[in-house]
């Protein structure tokens, strides 16, 4: 059902990837200049995207299975995007050398948490369902 903690755990990581991003900012340049995810379209259809996903992962509460497995694949989103603020941020350029990172940069780690925990607690609802079609 909608009410039940993992709905929790995706709505959380939901709000974390619509709304965080257009607070803080991803990273600051050489210049002090801030960059948001609003600024880069990669960025933003990653984030919106994620929050997208975690929205359709709660409306998906009567099927166990396929909640786990579009969790499971923005578990894969995230790392993605994190892997590319890895890299991003190890790349950098000459003049960007005093480049600082940021807090959004943070956002995907957050993400995958409660998205981990959303999977534990279905997986957690699955086998009580189980047991109790074992008991009748």
């Amino acid at each position: 059902m909608i009410q039940r903690i993992q709905t929790v755990y995706l709505f959380l990581g939901a709000l974390l990837a619509a709304v965080l991003p257009f607070i803080f900012s991803l990273w600051s340049d050489a210049n002090g200049k801030e960059v948001m995810a609003a600024a880069q379209p990669f960025y933003l259809f990653a984030f919106l995207g994620s929050a997208a996903l975690s929205l359709v992962a709660i409306f998906l509460f009567k099927n166990r299975q396929l909640q786990t497995v579009i969790n499971r694949l923005h578990i894969i989103l995230n790392f993605i995007l994190l892997g590319v603020f890895v890299y991003r941020s190890l790349t950098v350029s000459g003049d960007e050398a005093l480049s600082e990172k940021g807090i959004g940069m943070l956002i995907p780690i957050c993400s995958i948490v409660f998205l981990v925990l959303a999977n534990r607690a279905i997986r957690e609802d699955e086998l009580l369902v189980k047991s109790a079609d074992r008991l009748r």
